[in-house]
């Protein structure tokens, strides 16, 4: 009696990423904002230019935290979700202090980048590493309408 066989693809989907580690330095944050971009540009439906700006924000701002706060090296990764719902974004740095949200003051120039990261994202989670930490924000990604 024949059997009649189903074939299944074995291979999975990964999700889209990009990865990046600067020895010393201030890393250059304009190169990042263009990584995101090109990132999403790669996502189906393509998620709304707000999206892509706020992605971008975030990591600007995560970045320039690392820059300021814990100089020495420091890695980006950014990851989609598997649905392309969210992007991953991990930076990884070599300072133990945990980040610190100041409170809003429209009067302060600078110290708004946690508050920001924290609107535009979905929380902010600190994983401690033996040489310092890495801070992750999941940031929503909608797609484009029309």
């Amino acid at each position: 009696m024949d059997i009649p066989l189903g074939t299944h693809p074995t291979t999975r989907t990964r999700p889209l990423c990009y990865s990046r580690a600067w020895d010393t330095g201030v890393p250059p944050i304009a190169d990042a904002r263009d990584a995101v971009a090109a990132l999403l540009s790669r996502l189906r439906p393509a998620p709304a230019r707000r999206s892509v700006q706020d992605a971008q924000l975030v990591v600007s701002e995560l970045l320039t935290n690392a820059a300021r706060h814990a100089p020495g090296p420091c890695a980006l990764r950014l990851e989609l979700t598997p649905a392309g719902a969210a992007l991953r974004v991990s930076v990884t740095d070599t300072s133990t202090e945990p980040p610190r949200r100041r409170p809003p003051d429209p009067l302060r120039i600078g110290g708004h980048g946690l508050f920001l990261v924290a609107m535009l994202s979905r929380g902010l989670e600190v994983t401690w590493l033996p040489h310092g930490k890495r801070v992750t924000a999941t940031v929503p990604l909608t797609a484009e309408e029309g």
